[in-house]
């Protein structure tokens, strides 16, 4: 039999069997595991540009299969060797003597998960994780599945898009890979915060000015919509536009055309609008401080982006990447994280998403003082009860549950069959979920 780790870049080849620990942890950590039989026909295959770790596992071996695994390192001299033992294992024994003197190193049960993933990143390099898509977007999770499916579907259509979600969700990568998955993707985009223009000057940098048209106008400026001719605009923070300008906003998506400031000439524009919030516009209208018919206007196709503590499969992938990227610009030991600081990231609420992540991950890089970053680097040695993801994990599911049926329901003009259709439930769930969730049909429609 010949093993090949054609699947992954980084490889352990275990002859015997791991725990379902050893084989968890080791595989969040971005090893694939190859499960041999050390009393087989045949050797470990390599792939070029491949990085594989052989592992021999005396736990439960009998002296056959013992056998097999010194022949095999005989055959393999420059392939790298661990070994497991039990610790009542006679290791006075020749051939488990001969076995742990070729190993590299050897580990005695219960193994030391944190030590082992220790001694793979010396004899392995940098950890591997997954290659994030063409579209920038990092996680396997099912929530970022359901994402990706949306902004597929989404892309090559030339609507505006709304997209919600907590603050630091990601919310501006989702547009670029709108944009980027788009026939609009070699042309500008531009991304404006509208929070963070002064308010007197948002119709000018939206849609530029004419000189003299106020104090400080010398020159004609052009905004970043005729900027972003041809390609897309995405205003983030939304809901903080001021009156005026949500006025001219509903303006160019109504007729495709703008106004400067000081001019009374439109021009005619071609670009395609993606808007972002993390407050619920609709409660905005409700007060007043938003134009409801803009709000359909941008609300033609919707997309949520989920908080982080919904993507707990994403945790640990997204750190990695992370340190990945830190590593390329910034000289640092940390290659990895330990099997504490992997559980601990999991089970953190992460209140500021994936921004928090990468601030938490960065500043464990500086601090760490080994290969691995534990749990201390990060800060998460001791996490109040409060914060925990798990401790508020079944209001959490409650509200992603109601949002999920909320906005499904509104991108199917609240059509019941194709909302069930979407979620792949039947009608008569969602009329149940309606209820359970206090939704009125009729005061949403």
């Amino acid at each position: 039999m010949a093993v090949t780790n054609g699947e992954a870049r980084r490889c352990i080849v275990w002859f015997g069997r791991p725990t379902g620990d050893e084989y968890e942890s080791l595989t969040q950590a971005g090893w694939y595991i190859r499960i041999a039989d050390a009393n087989g026909q045949g050797g470990v295959g390599t792939r070029s540009g491949s990085i594989v770790v052989a592992l021999a596992d005396l736990r439960h071996a009998d002296v056959r299969s013992i056998a097999s695994m010194e022949r095999m390192m005989g055959d393999y001299p420059g392939l790298p060797w661990l070994a497991l033992i039990s610790s009542d294992m006679p290791t006075q024994e020749p051939l488990i003597s001969r076995i742990l003197q070729t190993s590299q190193d050897f580990f005695t049960a219960p193994v030391d998960l944190d030590r082992l993933l220790e001694t793979l990143v010396h004899m392995g390099g940098d950890l591997p994780v997954d290659e994030p898509n063409d579209s920038g977007i990092t996680g396997r999770s099912q929530a970022m599945r359901i994402v990706m499916a949306s902004i597929r579907k989404y892309a090559p259509v030339d609507l505006p898009v709304l997209i919600t979600g907590e603050t630091g969700t990601g919310k501006e990568v989702a547009a670029r890979a709108l944009h980027g998955m788009s026939t609009r993707a070699d042309r500008p985009f531009a991304a404006i915060n509208c929070g963070a223009l002064p308010p007197n000057l948002v119709q000018s940098e939206l849609f530029g000015h004419e000189r003299g048209a106020f104090t400080g106008a010398n020159a004609r400026r052009i905004g970043h919509f005729e900027t972003a001719a041809g390609g897309t605009v995405f205003l983030d923070e939304v809901g903080d536009l001021p009156t005026d300008a949500q006025t001219s906003l509903l303006r160019f998506l109504q007729e495709g055309t703008l106004e400067r400031v000081g001019s009374s000439q439109s021009i005619k524009l071609d670009v395609r609008v993606l808007a972002a919030t993390h407050v619920d516009l609709e409660k905005a209208v409700e007060q007043g401080r938003f134009r409801e018919d803009l709000y359909y206007r941008l609300n033609v196709l919707r997309l949520r982006m989920p908080a982080l503590r919904e993507r707990e499969d994403d945790v640990v992938m997204l750190a990695q990447t992370f340190l990945d990227a830190f590593r390329e610009q910034h000289h640092c030991q940390a290659r990895a994280f330990s099997n504490a600081a992997r559980q601990a990231m999991r089970h953190f609420a992460w209140p500021g998403n994936v921004r928090e992540l990468l601030n938490r991950v960065q500043r464990a890089a500086v601090v760490a003082e080994g290969d691995l970053i534990t749990a201390e680097d990060l800060d998460l040695a001791d996490i109040p009860a409060a914060q925990l993801a798990h401790a508020s994990l079944g209001s959490t599911r409650v509200a992603a549950e109601r949002d999920a049926v909320i906005n499904t329901l509104r991108e199917c003009r609240f059509n019941i069959s194709e909302c069930a259709r979407r979620l792949k439930v039947s009608r008569v769930t969602i009329y149940r979920l309606c209820k359970k969730h206090r939704l009125a049909l009729e005061e949403l429609r």
